[in-house]
């Protein structure tokens, strides 16, 4: 199981940025993500990551799949 849904968890918005999520995830689970591209490459020096939009949005309907929460 991919953790899309604690992307969405950790994830905050940043003016001019985008939908970022924090990098405290287990690298080979980021590494798959970026793969799929869900998010933008973690091989960086930022403590943060970007959600793609589909990345973004998978996350968000993941989150409330298994969480039980709606709009």
């Amino acid at each position: 199981m991919e953790y899309n849904h604690l992307l969405y968890l950790t994830s905050f918005k940043e003016k001019g940025y985008g939908p970022r999520a924090w990098k405290g995830m287990d690298w080979e689970v980021m590494n798959r993500l970026h793969e799929k591209g869900h998010i933008g490459n973690p091989k960086s020096k930022a403590k943060s990551v970007h959600l793609t939009e589909e990345g973004a949005r998978l996350s968000e309907a993941l989150f409330k799949k298994h969480f039980g929460l709606s709009s």
